[in-house]
């Protein structure tokens, strides 16, 4: 017998054990012979990371679709890994160092730090693929894969070498954020905007001796200037004054009146004393501010753009931590006849940190007479997500990946259909982004990661190589063909036997997505041919948060069509479908983050109400393009949805319900039977489509109406003078036809709640199945049974019973009165079905005697089904009196919300200031309210004519 309750805590660990001892989950495992394959690569989560909403979400689609492919008999593949995540891992071990009192990095070395990052991955990095094996993600384990593990490193050295023999790879000095705190270059998703109450400086810039202009300072109604004055300096505002120290240019519109005849001409830098150029750009917005824009193009990704186009310098005035450097730095000397004076406000500045020597220039400004006016200014700011301070773009020398050719064929998969974005609005968003791409900086200034393969002779010639090894022929190779000062110089080193010396590598890594982006590939063996990559090479369909598309999917999507080629050379698409779900929010749509406090650990979840309810509440809350608001109430009441499928199981056992092998649905002769096994077919084919087009909200609330409503609250309902009835052969039949559904029923919800399925099946099981047989390798349900008229028989009943049900609800009619029940118009088959489901209607809508009229008596309750008229007389059944005061006193309170949400809506400040989701809150609320009034009154008015 089964237990009387289900205890999550105790079955999962069970059931996760089984799977794992049965290797259930292993590439190609229950596929049908000549399968066609399935294939999906798991998201690499960071080797650091643990489990959060995002993940749960994330894998729970996946293993949907992997538990419904696996059922069909398709050869799958879910392959799982980790990404070494270069920043967040070297930070993870030297914070543990640091705790430790160990040597830090620097001074323990690079090959020690990498041993002991080595050493803390072994130990403890693999945390996450336990959670997720918590969450009951099936993939195939035993082929586990890390982006630092052999295989992908020799895939990475591969890639890189190719790209850069094709011309693809390249060094050159650019802009990139720079991360002055943990010294290295991070990627824009590295990067996040936070708003930080700062000042907008205005500054004097003087012109240069003997220029002046006249700049308006009085205007009419209309706007137009109708007084100047003149000045012998322009007025720049900044946010950042510490940059101006690196200005090389002022630009203005060239539209602009104000500023036309100064084009061409210079102002002489502050501090500085450097004469520099106005020039004539678009990019200065004439309304903004003053018209006028500083140029530093060595600190500003805008600022570089507009020095590119008008050929200013590029002068770096800061250290890598974000110190000044001045004094003795080439660029910003070259050019400067600076007078002596100035040494001292040079001295102030040097090797301070930038923020400091923002008030230090301040007050140097102000000191000088120079400082024009300071606004208070809130803005977004750029920080590092790892180090926390504000990154600077910082001009260095980098490698890059030239992205831009990479991406065309990429954006022809999209635009061609071979590669799909679900849902399709994301198409816009990719083209914007892959139609403006910028070239890929994936160098990092770190020591884990791939380290880059490129290694710098004496003169500063690269050779970039698989191997030190190749590299060192290379080098020898050009040196002593070429004549010059370098051949003897390599020569001595050769006959000395000191070819280590001839070559220095580089000392950067790869960024972490560069690795990633092979993934689809990298992960099945390339570039080895290996047989796994011929078979399940292209993936079926990647699962990805919106955030990540331009990160890693274009990444990949350019890696997989470079690399990847049919028996023809055609490139090969990494993947068929990108399934781009939304963000899981807070209950009250709030993005979670730490500092708000709202996050919610999915395995906190998972300790009080089981995997399962979290994977259904998350599934049946995914609507294509809709964030998931999660409340935790909404899982504790699908985790009694599962309860509710458990009593219902252990009701029809008591019942004698029994998986019987002989079984026939076309052969039934109940009436009931033959509409739950008509509605469970169209359950059957409304979750198989929904899962196949990528709805899994639809799918998980088909199963949710069809368990809860269909067989729990009707069929065991209906079935009950069944089981208590002297009819055996009904009664049989019954105990088989349930046994039957509830094994289909498992199946179907498996993929979504794959642990209390796997439980009752596995209790369920009768002759004709292996008690050792898993659900999840049961053939899943092709639907063929269809009695549409035995369907819509039962369903009148259910809508009948429903509708009286709901009229005694509103109407206040005591649980234990027996109403009589008058029909109107009824046709031949509406009587008929009456009379076939008397007793049943008497039972179940608490109604006594059954009459056919003309017309409907006065004061009673009506319900239309069909062509009749159901009336429900109220008079015998209800205190007038106290039910019209009652009516009128809960008219009057939805009355009083009614005004009271009314106000606030049309309140302008409320509707333009308030969260748009708590509007949207009391909009619905409003229309809900308007609804129940609308109820209210018809009750109002059934209850005057009773009367």
């Amino acid at each position: 017998m089964l237990e009387k309750t289900y205890d999550s805590a105790a079955v999962e660990p069970k059931i996760a054990k089984g799977w794992d001892d049965a290797q259930a989950f292993r590439a190609g495992a229950n596929a049908k012979a000549g399968a066609d394959t399935f294939t999906i690569v798991i998201p690499p989560p960071n080797v650091t990371g643990s489990l959060h909403m995002g993940h749960a979400l994330n894998n729970t689609l996946q293993d949907v679709m992997i538990r419904f492919e696996r059922m069909r008999g398709k050869d799958v593949l879910w392959q799982p890994g980790m990404d070494h995540a270069g920043i967040a891992t070297q930070m993870v071990v030297e914070r543990k160092l640091m705790e430790q009192q160990l040597p830090g990095r620097r001074d323990m070395g690079r090959e020690a730090f990498i041993e002991k990052v080595w050493q803390w991955k072994d130990e403890s990095g693999g945390l996450i693929f336990n959670q997720l094996k918590r969450l009951g993600a099936s993939c195939d384990w035993s082929r586990e894969r890390f982006t630092m593990d052999e295989g992908l490193s020799k895939a990475v050295l591969e890639v890189f070498v190719s790209l850069y023999k094709e011309g693809l790879i390249y060094r050159d000095k650019r802009l990139v954020n720079w991360d002055p705190k943990l010294l290295t270059a991070i990627s824009d998703i590295e990067v996040e905007q936070l708003e930080v109450a700062g000042n907008l400086w205005y500054l004097r810039y003087p012109l240069e001796e003997g220029v002046t202009y006249r700049h308006p300072v009085g205007f009419d109604e209309d706007g137009k200037a109708i007084e100047w004055e003149t000045r012998d300096y322009l007025v720049v505002a900044t946010t950042r004054p510490e940059t101006m120290l690196g200005d090389t240019g002022v630009a203005v519109n060239p539209e602009d009146e104000r500023y036309q005849d100064l084009v061409g001409k210079h102002v002489i830098l502050p501090i500085v004393g450097r004469k520099i150029p106005i020039v004539a750009d678009s990019y200065p917005d004439p309304t903004a501010g003053t018209g006028a824009v500083k140029m530093t193009p060595a600190h500003d990704f805008n600022d570089f753009d507009v020095g590119k186009r008008t050929g200013l310098r590029v002068i770096n005035v800061l250290n890598p931590d974000g110190t000044i450097f001045i004094k003795e730095n080439e660029d910003f000397l070259e050019g400067l006849d600076h007078p002596a004076a100035l040494h001292g406000a040079w001295d102030r500045l040097e090797g301070q940190d930038r923020f400091f020597a923002r008030k230090v220039i301040v007050e140097i400004f102000e000191e000088a007479g120079l400082l024009d006016k300071i606004e208070p200014h809130k803005h977004m700011v750029p920080h590092g997500d790892r180090g926390g301070v504000p990154i600077e773009p910082r001009l260095t020398e980098q490698w890059y990946v030239d992205a831009k050719t990479l991406a065309e064929p990429a954006i022809a998969s999209v635009r061609e259909g071979r590669t799909k974005l679900v849902p399709k609005n994301w198409d816009k968003t990719y083209y914007e982004w892959m139609e403006n791409i910028q070239p890929w900086c994936v160098s990092r200034q770190l020591w884990w990661g791939h380290q880059i393969p490129a290694w710098y002779g004496p003169d500063g010639q690269v050779f970039v190589e698989k191997t030190e090894e190749d590299a060192l022929d290379a080098a020898i190779q050009h040196y002593i063909a070429h004549e010059g000062p370098w051949k003897a110089w390599v020569e001595e080193r050769l006959e000395n036997l000191e070819p280590e010396k001839i070559l220095t590598r580089d000392e950067d890594v790869l960024d972490t997505w560069f690795s990633s982006a092979l993934w689809p590939f990298s992960t099945l063996g390339w570039p080895d041919e290996t047989p796994e990559l011929a078979r399940y090479y292209p993936t079926n369909v990647l699962v990805t948060g919106f955030d990540i598309i331009f990160f890693w999917v274009a990444r990949m999507m350019m890696m997989g069509l470079h690399f990847m080629k049919d028996e023809k050379g055609n490139p090969v698409e990494p993947f068929e479908t990108v399934y781009v779900h939304a963000l899981v929010r807070d209950k009250d749509g709030q993005k979670m983050s730490k500092s708000k406090g709202n996050v919610i650990d999915p395995l906190e979840l998972i300790d009080e109400y089981g995997a399962d309810a979290l994977r259904f509440t998350l599934a049946i809350m995914a609507a294509q393009g809709r964030d998931v608001k999660l409340d935790p109430a909404r899982i504790a009441g699908y985790r009694n949805f599962g309860t509710k499928l458990w009593n219902a199981t252990r009701f029809a056992e008591m019942n004698g319900a029994k998986s019987d092998p002989s079984f026939a649905p076309e052969k039934t002769t109940l009436a009931v039977s033959r509409w739950i096994l008509t509605e469970l077919a169209r359950t059957e084919r409304a979750v198989t489509e929904a899962i196949e087009t990528y709805r899994f909200n639809d799918a998980a609330g088909a199963l949710y109406r069809f368990v809860w409503n269909q067989f729990c609250d009707w069929y065991l309902e209906l079935l009950k003078p069944v089981f208590m009835g002297d009819d055996e052969h009904a009664k049989a039949e019954a105990q088989a036809c349930a046994a039957y559904v509830l094994e289909e029923t498992y199946k179907l919800l498996h993929p979504f709640m794959p642990f209390i399925t796997e439980e009752l099946w596995a209790h369920t099981a009768g002759e004709g199945k292996s008690r050792d047989a898993l659900l999840c390798h049961a053939d899943w349900p092709e639907p063929d049974f269809q009695d549409a008229a035995a369907a819509d028989d039962v369903n009148w009943l259910i809508e009948l019973v429903t509708g009286i049900r709901s009229v005694r609800a509103e109407m206040n009619v005591p649980a234990g009165a027996v109403a009589p029940l008058v029909v109107v118009g009824a046709s031949e088959t509406s009587g008929a079905r009456i009379g076939r489901h008397q007793a049943a209607l008497k039972r179940l809508a608490r109604v006594d005697a059954i009459t056919f009229a003309d017309e409907a008596p006065k004061g009673s309750a009506q319900i239309v089904l069909g062509e009749a008229t159901i009336c429900l007389p109220l008079g015998s059944l209800v205190d007038v009196g106290a039910e019209t005061a009652r009516l009128e006193k809960a008219i009057g309170k939805v009355d009083q919300d009614l005004a009271r949400i009314t106000g606030k809506l049309n309140n302008e400040k409320f509707v333009a200031n308030a969260n748009p989701d708590v509007v949207a809150a009391e909009r619905e609320r409003f229309a809900e309210l308007e609804q129940q009034k609308a109820s209210l009154q018809v009750a109002l008015s059934r209850i005057a004519e009773a009367g």
